[in-house]
């Protein structure tokens, strides 16, 4: 089977700021995107869970992206303006894909 690159971009934002994010992604020019909720962890500040939270405001969750690596650095650096000023975090790893068309919006497909 055939893979392309592509580049698999992870942030992990406070939830209250999902709808920012996902307007500046789109703006960017991100192919899609999935979101999961984060339902607890560890970090500078030591471990918490979301458990005994009234809402989900108040949690975390997780934009998974996959995209061309030429769209890449727009996306970080959307994402990053989002985090900067808050508690969260944004990674970009390498990846293979077998369809590199629905990963890349400006392709006219997916």
């Amino acid at each position: 089977m055939r893979t392309h690159a592509a580049k698999r971009i992870e942030i992990i934002i406070e939830a209250p700021l999902l709808r920012r994010l996902s307007r500046l992604l789109d703006e960017a020019g991100a192919p899609g995107y999935t979101v999961l909720p984060v339902l607890a962890g560890s970090g500078v500040s030591g471990p918490w869970t979301r458990d005994g939270q009234v809402s989900a405001a108040g949690g975390m969750c997780t934009v998974l992206i996959v995209t061309s690596p030429e769209k890449a650095e727009a996306l970080m650096e959307a994402a990053f303006e989002v985090v900067e000023p808050h508690i969260g975090i944004v990674s970009m790893t390498d990846c293979q894909v077998v369809r590199p068309q629905l990963f890349d919006r400006s392709s006219g497909e997916g």
